[in-house]
């Protein structure tokens, strides 16, 4: 079948559409690069034309806080406007674990106005919710940079491979609709500040690491809840340990 991946040049839509061609599928991997832009409108209908499945994985390029809600309401609308025109069946959005706990973040208000759209809409959907990868270790120690300190939270968070995140996309992509919410995340629970250092020891980072249960992070304090998933997740079999090998490699 036909499927559009909106964001389909970045971390996980270039995996997401080698795994889905590699299954058969006719996969339209759309981005502004590609002459698809869902806050214009531009190429939308064309690229949507005969499409039963839209696998929206795209993010806002600014995490200031009016930036990031323009940009999941207006890309929101459009191509919920342009999907339903086309007759798409079934529409897929990756979000993040814990997204109605983190309000308090002008980022998250806006994945949580992106969900409202899709839930509120006529297509049906399934919301598959992401804890953080692996892969943002080094963004979150730079958030929490203080000159040649890091402050970090100490709230328990469970991280997950990018790879696993692709997969579970996938795996929604090519079911049917669940009209709700998916929850992924990795194999380990572990304190954000603690798998940070992990990351930091692993890239010869000598900056002082300070856990503060206090700190923020993206503007928010966190309790235990606010990172990790529920009791009924998938979870993604990449252990940390094994993903830093992998890169280092």
């Amino acid at each position: 079948m036909k499927i559009v991946v909106i964001g389909g040049t970045g971390l996980i839509g270039t995996k997401l559409v080698k795994r889905l061609r590699g299954q058969g599928h006719e996969v339209v991997a759309a981005a502004p690069s590609s002459g698809v832009n869902t806050l214009t409108g531009e190429g939308l209908a064309e690229a949507l034309a005969g499409a039963r499945v839209v696998v929206d994985v795209a993010n806002s390029p600014s995490f200031e806080d009016k930036a990031v809600l323009e940009f999941f309401e207006t890309s929101g609308r459009n191509l919920l406007a342009a999907e339903e025109k086309a007759g798409v069946k079934h529409h897929v959005a990756l979000s993040v674990v814990g997204t109605d706990r983190l309000l308090g973040s002008g980022y998250f208000r806006g994945k949580m106005a992106q969900e409202k759209l899709i839930t509120a809409g006529k297509i049906p959907y399934t919301l598959v919710r992401a804890t953080q990868f692996f892969e943002f270790m080094g963004g979150i120690a730079q958030a929490g940079a203080e000159g040649e300190t890091v402050r970090l939270s100490t709230a328990l968070m469970q991280p997950i491979a990018s790879d696993d995140v692709a997969d579970a996309v996938a795996e929604a992509a090519l079911g049917a609709p669940v009209h709700g919410i998916v929850e992924v995340a990795g194999p380990e629970r572990v304190r954000l500040v603690d798998v940070v250092q992990r990351y930091m020891n692993a890239k010869q980072d000598g900056r002082k690491v300070i856990a503060d249960a206090h700190a923020r992070y993206f503007g928010v304090e966190l309790d235990d809840r606010a990172l990790t998933p529920g009791d009924n997740a998938r979870v993604g079999p990449t252990r940390f340990e094994e993903w830093l090998r992998r890169s280092a490699a």
